[in-house]
């Protein structure tokens, strides 16, 4: 099985995103006036992207530091082709996915 990440840097979070064409994205039936709702990454060309409205990299860390929230990701699939696996975790505990943060 290849091998997750956990990172709460801002950077290497938005090059991971990049690389694989995401839009920092919140799903559009939480958002509120003051605040963004659930956080999510919208990769184009999938499932579900018509329940995501694009937000700004700026307004999404702010909610992802207000969380308290960390990036579980994965680089390549085992076979070596570009992973899009991601998940928002909490970063309550110093461990997340075996990783201290």
């Amino acid at each position: 099985m290849a091998s997750a990440k956990t990172t709460t840097n801002h950077d290497e979070i938005r090059k991971w995103a990049e690389a694989r064409n995401a839009k920092p994205s919140t799903v559009k039936r939480t958002t509120k006036p003051d605040d963004p709702g659930i956080l999510r990454l919208n990769f184009p060309g999938y499932s579900g992207g018509e329940s995501l409205q694009e937000i700004s990299w700026e307004e999404w860390f702010r909610k992802f530091d207000e969380q308290n929230l960390a990036l579980l990701y994965q680089e390549s699939t085992k076979d070596g082709k570009q992973s899009n696996f991601n998940k928002l975790v909490s970063r309550s505990s110093k461990r997340v996915a075996g990783k201290l943060i």
